[in-house]
This record gives C-alpha cells, sequence and structure tokens, in this order.
C-alpha cells in the first residue's frame, strides 16, 4: 500500500466528546491524550487511515465542493479541529484529543489552536515522539502559509525526525479533506502535507482502499522568515 511507504479549522451546546477547548477563551498549553476509543495503532498509516474520517466525522468540519450551490454558507459555518498524532514508548501510535477552531473564524480562513505538547498522564512529557499534526481542510484546497510556519515551529520544538521502531519518521503536517457533500460521515477522500525534513508538498488521494502519492511542489527557504514554493 503506497501509504504505507510514506517516509518521513456545532451548533450544539452540549460538549463534544473528544473536543477540548481553553477556559474562558483561554489558550489551552498542553492538549489531552490519548483520544478516547481510538488506538492504539502499531503503524502511523493505520492510525491516519482513522483518523481522518473522525476528524472529518465532525460537526461543520467539511463544506463539499465549491462548485456546490450550498458551499458559500457551509464555508462560512464550517470549523477546523486538530490533534497530534505522537509515538508512545510502548511503540505504539496515539492521537491526542481534538483542539477545535472557533466557527466564526475569519472570512478567508479556518483556524485551531493546537498545543506544542500533549499530556498523557501514561508516560513522562519528554518520552513521546511527535509525528503528525493532522486537521481538517473544509474542502479540497492546499495548505496555508499558517500550515506550513506552524509546523516549522514545531519541528524547531520537536525535532524534524521521530525514532520509531521500525524506523526514523519525519514531523509532518497533515490537512484532510472530503470531496462530499454530506455532513454525516462523509468519506475521507485524501490530505495535503508537508514535511519540513524534505521541503516536499504532497497531495494524497485515495483509490479504492489505495493512496496515491503526488508531489504538487516543494517549499524553499530563503531564510528564516521568507520561503518561496516551486510547485511541480
Amino acid at each position: 500500500m503506497l501509504l504505507a511507504t510514506l517516509v518521513l479549522g456545532c451548533a450544539s451546546t452540549q460538549p463534544l466528546p473528544g473536543v477540548v477547548h481553553g477556559v474562558e477563551g483561554a489558550s489551552l498549553t498542553s492538549i489531552p491524550g490519548p483520544m478516547p476509543a481510538f488506538g492504539p495503532f502499531d503503524t502511523f498509516s493505520d492510525a491516519l487511515k482513522a483518523a481522518c474520517p473522525l476528524i472529518l466525522s465532525q460537526p461543520r468540519a467539511t463544506a463539499g465542493r465549491p462548485t456546490e450551490q450550498n458551499f458559500s454558507l457551509r464555508w462560512r459555518r464550517s470549523r477546523e479541529y486538530c490533534a497530534w498524532l505522537y509515538y508512545t514508548p510502548d511503540q505504539k501510535f496515539e492521537m491526542s484529543m481534538l483542539a477545535a477552531g472557533t466557527p466564526h473564524d475569519a472570512p478567508n480562513k479556518r483556524t485551531c489552536d493546537l498545543p506544542a505538547t500533549v499530556d498523557d498522564p501514561r508516560y513522562s512529557p519528554g518520552s513521546l515522539g511527535y509525528v503528525f499534526v493532522l486537521h481538517n481542510h473544509p474542502y479540497d484546497n492546499v495548505l496555508s502559509d499558517r500550515d506550513i510556519r506552524f509546523i516549522v515551529a514545531m519541528a524547531v520544538e520537536h525535532g524534524v525526525t521521530v525514532k520509531t521502531q521500525a524506523g526514523v519518521i519525519p514531523l509532518s503536517i497533515v490537512a484532510f479533506f472530503s470531496h462530499s457533500g454530506s455532513l454525516e460521515n462523509p468519506p475521507c477522500d485524501g490530505f495535503f502535507q508537508y514535511v519540513p525534513a524534505t521541503g516536499e508538498l504532497l497531495r494524497w488521494l485515495r483509490k479504492d482502499s489505495d493512496w496515491r502519492r503526488q508531489v504538487i511542489g516543494r517549499v524553499e527557504w530563503l531564510d528564516d522568515t521568507r520561503y518561496r514554493i516551486v510547485r511541480n
């Protein structure tokens, strides 16, 4: 399976299971883990395949295709959710709970405020390996400037790679999306990925039970603050 060869932002007032918020609007200092009823997984590819539908099934996580008649309304109401996929001392992959973005964000973007660290009470803070930042895009759209800068900051914080029993995995950011107009259980149609260690910008598309990998460009840093994207 191709995915296994990958190397390297609700109308209800009730709390959503597995979704956390800062107290009285304050930012979270860490994100709790693990996500209830999720994992653990032996491989990161299995964890990614399970995380995608879970994140996309959250309220207002998808907006469908931009060509659909009701897309504008769905986009305005959409939310972003984000989490860490991390590696434990038990040699398993787990996902943190989800941090949810505000339902009324800037009109041209969706964000969620993911802390830099996971608080999993089973393990000491420094024993976790930070592998992927996971989040949804309400539609099939490339990674944003904020996505790219955030994962680079996390690479400075945690390192560009994680040592696992199966080998070295590079830290990266992933944005899941669905083409479906369904708001309930939308299918996982693919994800975008940026890998700071290689500079690659990737787009993965689901094809039946397999995944197709496409290199869509490369991020080239000009200095510590400026970069350019070279498209393929």
